[in-house]
């Protein structure tokens, strides 16, 4: 298993699947939410903090929700991000920030210490794998602002 992130360019947009479904199979949906949540507690100190409402509390929790419900939909969960924001539109939702290269590999950098363990706890490495591909691939489609 190798999770290694990917130099993207500013308005590249490549091809990108979805996770394999057996990720979320074997994970869970609560391990998954665990993993997320996770994820936005070492954003809260990170560089990239002040990309996330870090010092409202309310926000913050509403943000790892969404992230949480849209990636375990992605994973082929139910549509919980659809039924209760919509569209995805991630492109569109993301616009209002201010999304460079180096953030967006910040931003991917605080999920390999979460992911990596999964496989000690009987997690796929092809299902990780699969999840790391869509995250390293489609972070590329956020990223708005030369470094």
């Amino acid at each position: 298993m190798k999770l290694n992130i990917s130099d993207g360019t500013i308005g590249v947009r490549p091809a990108v699947a979805k996770p394999h479904p057996g990720f979320l199979h074997e994970v869970g949906e609560k391990r998954f939410r665990e993993i997320v949540n996770a994820h936005y507690e070492a954003i809260k100190t990170s560089d990239i903090a002040f990309l996330f409402p870090v010092h409202d509390e309310d926000d913050f929790a509403e943000a790892q929700k969404h992230a949480a419900d849209f990636l375990i939909e992605i994973c082929g969960g139910p549509e919980y991000f659809t039924q209760s924001r919509g569209d995805h539109q991630m492109v569109g939702r993301h616009a209002p920030f201010r999304i460079d290269e180096a953030g967006r590999k910040s931003w991917l950098e605080l999920y390999i210490p979460l992911l990596e363990p999964l496989a000690d706890e009987g997690i796929t490495e092809e299902y990780i794998q699969s999840f790391w591909n869509y995250l390293d691939i489609f972070s590329m489609w956020l990223v708005n602002t030369q470094d």
